[in-house]
């Protein structure tokens, strides 16, 4: 008996019929959450596009299902750890609206500085206005570009041959990378600073909501132009109609908003700011390949066969991977949390086993902990298969080492991140057969639950230095959890962690870094795939 396939929102027909090669196939578009929840029972496999939100309770009520295709890149419709619990397959097509997403930013930056929605608005309108639809060149202006994943980088390739200077910042690629784009990587503040366009390629994650505010707004030149064909989201809606109102923004070229459709969104009020209903996939070549991709997908994963694309399934023999799973879960935390404490761009990566560990087969861990490396900044777009590939091509080399030596310990993980300014080492265990706990901190003996919420200082070791962090913390009503202390000598340098029950604001940080003994501080949110 054939597997049955849910369509419920609109893919290219080919697609359709590539997926009836292998399963029945039913095609319901525009269900309503209810509705969904009410037909999933009875499918082994769905597949949805950006329409439809694959909830908890459409995860839990998915019975039979075995595989969720998302036919497009992002996957921040679909509950992934839901579906990793329920040992559901979530597999994307990446890579089909690459170059769709591309000419689309090079079309509305095109568009923005030459007027074309507005011209031609007024045309239509039997109104022949010249004066106020003059434009401005790109050739030998400065594009910024926030992101240099698959559609970034074929932007730079497009923008360069328009003439333009490009810049841009992305902390998961090396030098060595950039200069073979022919570009120049920068911080975010003098991207801001330099810049004539910004156009930003970044998914949306906790990290990159509201990237540009009010605050960076203020850091860029006057008369700048901003491009968003990524996520909604990422800019702060608010802050940008105040920033084309007092003139600081000439324009911004819009095909993506916070809340998709933007009713009632008032940068639709304002001439300088032009907008497509997210566009940036909707070619006929894009939506063919897409949909091509994710029906092989699905029926590879229906006959539990090898998918390319999986988000959240790695091949590994179950027996070993239970062994494991404590270890995996472990080090992509362990990942994440490096991502999170370094600063300037990573050229490699060395993880060393201690111990018994040492034996094991620790292939899935290096995977984990570059999944949770990579994770911070670029979010759904990295998994468990991908994530080797994408630190090669931005140029990180990772380096395995073994060793029966342990210091205390049975079993011992040990993380070294080199940028181009540092090197931050990590080092973790577990406690029992699934107690994780975060041991050392650039050779700082600790004792931390890598967990949630954690604030990390540097400080000098004297008085008055930890209680006047506490207080802080709890005057903005941040329970501490948990918190640990290591140090070297008495009065040097020393580091602090807070296990904390909630998110601590950039505001709350920098009023941690003014206490007088602090030398740097840093806001943790340590998640994974695995809990």
């Amino acid at each position: 008996m054939k597997s049955k396939v849910l369509i419920s929102d609109a893919i290219s027909e080919e697609g359709i019929e590539e997926l009836k090669t292998g399963a029945n196939v039913d095609v319901f578009v525009d269900l309503n959450k209810d509705e969904l929840i009410e037909k999933i029972g009875e499918y082994d496999a769905l597949v949805v596009r950006s329409a439809t939100k694959v909830t908890k309770e459409v995860i839990d009520a998915g019975k039979n299902l075995k595989v969720i295709g998302r036919a497009g890149a992002g996957v921040d419709n679909i509950d992934v750890i839901s579906a990793t619990e329920k040992g559901i397959v979530v597999v994307n097509a990446p890579e089909g609206n690459t170059i769709s997403a591309a000419e689309h930013t090079i079309a509305m930056m095109m568009s923005l500085s030459r007027n074309i929605p507005q011209a031609n608005a007024s045309l239509k309108s039997e109104r022949w206005d010249k004066i106020n639809h003059i434009g401005v060149e790109v050739t030998d202006k400065v594009l910024g570009v926030l992101g240099l994943g698959r559609i970034g980088s074929e932007v730079v390739k497009r923008a360069q041959g328009l003439g333009m200077s490009v810049i841009a910042y992305d902390p998961f690629i090396s030098e060595e990378s950039s200069k073979e784009l022919g570009i120049e990587l920068l911080s975010l503040e003098k991207i801001f600073s330099r810049a004539d366009y910004i156009t930003i390629h970044t998914p949306k994650t906790r990290e990159t909501y509201h990237l540009i505010g009010e605050e960076e707004f203020g850091k860029m030149k006057d008369g700048v132009r901003i491009i968003n064909c990524a996520r909604g989201g990422i800019i702060d809606e608010d802050a940008l109609y105040k920033a084309v109102v007092n003139g600081k923004v000439a324009g911004a070229a819009l095909d993506v908003f916070e809340t998709e459709p933007p009713n009632d969104n008032k940068l639709l009020e304002l001439d300088r700011v032009i907008v497509t209903p997210h566009l940036g996939a909707s070619t006929r070549e894009a939506q063919l390949n897409v949909a091509i991709t994710i029906a092989d997908q699905i029926i590879r994963a229906i006959k539990n066969e090898p998918v390319k694309n999986a988000i959240n399934m790695f091949s590994v023999k179950p027996e070993v991977y239970d062994k494991l799973k404590p270890y995996v879960s472990l080090a992509e935390k362990m990942g994440s949390l490096c991502a999170q404490l370094i600063t300037g761009h990573i050229n490699s990566v060395d993880i060393c086993f201690h111990g018994d560990l040492a034996e094991k087969e620790t292939g899935i861990i290096t995977i984990a902990m570059l999944k949770g490396l990579l994770d911070p900044i670029l979010g759904s777009n990295i998994n468990f298969v991908n994530a080797p590939i994408v630190a090669k091509n931005r140029g990180i080399k990772v380096i395995e080492s073994r060793t029966d030596m342990a210091e205390n310990f049975i079993n011992l993980i040990s993380i070294s991140v080199h940028t181009d300014k540092e090197t931050k080492t990590v080092a973790g265990t577990l406690f029992g057969k699934d107690d994780p706990r975060i041991v050392k901190i650039d050779g700082y003996r600790v004792d931390a639950v890598p967990s949630g919420y954690m604030l990390i200082s540097r400080y000098i070791d004297k008085p008055k230095v930890i209680g006047p962090v506490g207080v802080l913390l709890g005057e903005n009503d941040i329970n501490i959890a948990g918190m640990q202390v290591g140090r070297e000598s008495v009065g040097g340098e020393a580091i602090m962690v807070f296990n904390v029950d909630g998110p601590v604001s950039e505001e709350v940080r920098k009023s941690v870094e003014k206490v007088d003994g602090i030398l740097s501080v840093k806001a943790v949110r340590l998640y994974g795939t695995l809990r």
